[in-house]
């Protein structure tokens, strides 16, 4: 290791504690997640406008100020323009931000599935050995995100659930990376 690496490793590990309070954190929210998955859907939900209010607005302003130094900068310009006027009606009627949580997810579910099935078939013409498990969960995906756009109750509590599962799941990690650099603090 580099003089800098061990420098910074230390420094870390000597603050190991901040990392064990900020896993706690994290799994203190996913339990809280799963406790008010109402109120988590509507977080989200309020969180996803925001985005694509600040989104397009930083988008225009970046399709703007490279016209000059950019081809087809007007794409830019157009998607921002889409992103910002999305955002404006999202945060100015948050139903609709709820009801547009649950197609977004579902649609760029059923994207992704399409596109790990594209990849399965790719490997396959490459000759890739286990590209067919590949395609089984291109599947599944697929048949999971018509599942979620055909029940979209069924869609905002799996929003939740992964939220949730995701909080915690790196709450974890952070606990455990916590108690690794306060080990290797003490062998150091």
């Amino acid at each position: 290791m580099t003089t800098n690496t061990i420098e910074s490793a230390k420094t870390a590990a000597k603050h190991w504690y901040l990392l064990l309070i900020l896993g706690v954190i994290f799994i203190l929210m996913g339990i809280l997640v799963l406790r008010t998955p109402v109120g988590a859907f509507i977080t989200l939900s309020v969180f996803l406008a925001a985005t694509f209010l600040i989104s397009g607005l930083f988008e225009i302003i970046y399709a703007i100020s490279n016209r000059k130094n950019t081809d087809n900068w007007g794409w830019n310009l157009a998607s921002g323009i889409i992103d910002l006027l999305v955002g404006i009606l999202l945060v100015s009627n948050p139903g609709a931000s709820m009801v547009f949580l649950i197609f977004y997810v579902g649609f760029a579910l059923i994207f992704r599935s399409i596109m790990t099935i594209g990849w399965s078939i790719n490997l396959s013409k490459l000759g890739i050995r286990n590209w067919g498990w590949i395609l089984v969960t291109g599947i599944l995906g697929l048949l999971f995100s018509f599942m979620l756009l055909w029940n979209p109750a069924l869609t905002g509590f799996a929003i939740v659930i992964y939220l949730a599962v995701a909080f915690i799941m790196i709450g974890i990690a952070q606990i455990i990376f916590s108690f690794k650099l306060k080990q290797w603090k003490s062998v150091n």
